[in-house]
């Protein structure tokens, strides 16, 4: 079996993006709710970039970068369009505990650096695992917030707000 390679997602991943969310949804409830379009969900507005980490054809873990909105950058002080935002980062079940979520985050700060932006991420403040990692990592805690989603006891999510080291 060829280790892992981290590449740009193409289009026709995305069959394949979708199976292994399923398989990390149905594991560990992320995302909190099943989304209606997950091809859609993975593809969202204002899109800056995704990548995958893939065995062979097999998609092992995602991660994409958005542009913020005005609103959320305010909260950190700085324009929307000096940011990236960390989104949709999970690894199979199956393929954890060897470096691929570390890796799949380093390969997004590294392309918001390209881009002349900061990373940035927002992280429900109940998962101590991702948090976890996050500081590993090196990244710095920036604040509090509710999150723009329902989390699963049904009122908006607390999340924890990180920027990503810089250089």
């Amino acid at each position: 079996m060829a280790a892992p390679v981290i590449r740009p997602r193409r289009d026709e991943d995305l069959p394949g993006c979708v199976q292994t969310l399923r398989g990390v949804h149905e594991k560990d409830g992320y995302p909190v709710h099943w989304p209606a379009d997950p091809r859609h969900w993975l593809t969202p507005d204002r899109m800056l970039g995704a990548w995958i980490a893939a065995d062979a054809e097999t998609v092992l873990g995602h991660v994409l970068l958005t542009q913020p909105s005005e609103a959320f950058a305010d909260g950190i002080s700085l324009p929307a369009t000096k940011l990236a935002l960390v989104g949709r980062l999970y690894v199979a079940v199956d393929a954890r505990r060897g470096g691929l979520a570390a890796d799949l985050l380093d390969r997004a700060a590294r392309a918001a650096v390209e881009e002349a932006r900061q990373a940035v991420l927002e992280v429900d403040a109940n998962a101590p695992g991702p948090i976890a990692l996050y500081e590993r990592a090196g990244w710095r805690f920036v604040r509090k917030d509710t999150g723009g989603w329902i989390a699963a006891d049904g009122l908006p999510a607390r999340v924890r707000i990180y920027l990503a080291p810089e250089g």
